[in-house]
């Protein structure tokens, strides 16, 4: 069986006990990043092997794994943070089972996406996820427009370096759209800065941000409303 296990995005206290079971009953545990994983499972005393499990040895680590679980093994994945397949690697190898006729099963957790969506405060009756926004400046304003013209919330991750720049172009398009930065989700200094997006702007501007970024921008239905 494969188990894709979701894990805390900051709080390390955020691990279900389904979860702990489960890795605690793998064979192997394959990981984004060892080194990150061992806190999580030292800390609750799992002590399996670990293979890493990331963008650059996915297609190798899959074709590895598969031989594992057609030989009866019980293999968990793991993430650096959240559910694998959320931008994360993952979904390579769910596919693979998929098409092998292989079992799986998902062992739900925290989620950035969730977590900075109700938190926000903006409707989550609907919304759409974009993962992170691209790193140039031409993606990344198209992804911002197609936001502002869409009815639901949108959802996406940001690099703290490239947030100003981000709010820039929200502001000059939609200086009054209501939107929310959800900074170090479940973490010591956790942070929900509401507001419009031209005031939103100048308080970063003053304070610039550290730590993961999920930046909520409400829909058009919202602004309306």
């Amino acid at each position: 069986m494969l188990s894709l296990v979701g894990t805390p995005i900051g709080n390390l206290g955020d691990i279900t006990l389904r979860a702990l079971e489960t890795l605690r009953a793998a064979d192997v545990i394959a990981c984004e990043d060892t080194r990150h994983s061992l806190r999580l499972l030292e800390r609750h005393e799992i002590r399996k092997p670990l293979v890493s499990f990331h963008e650059h040895n996915e297609a190798r680590r899959t074709q590895e794994l598969l031989v594992r679980l057609r030989e009866g093994a019980n293999v968990a994945l793991i993430t650096d943070a959240g559910l694998p397949s959320v931008s994360d690697p993952g979904a390579r190898l769910v596919r693979a089972c998929i098409e092998a006729g292989l079992p799986y099963t998902v062992i739900p957790g925290p989620s950035a996406v969730l977590t900075a969506l109700v938190g926000s405060g903006l409707s989550a009756e609907s919304f759409y996820y974009g993962g992170f926004l691209p790193p140039k400046s031409g993606g990344r304003e198209r992804d911002i427009l197609r936001a502002l013209e869409r009815p639901e919330t949108s959802v996406f991750f940001e690099s703290p370096h490239r947030l100003e720049r981000t709010l820039e172009v929200l502001a000059r398009h939609a200086p009054e759209r209501p939107i929310c930065v959800a900074r170090e989700l479940t973490k010591q200094f956790e942070e929900f800065r509401r507001g419009r997006a031209a005031e939103v702007l100048e308080h970063y501007r003053a304070h610039p941000p550290r730590g993961e970024i999920t930046l909520v921008i409400s829909g058009t239905d919202e602004r309306s409303s």
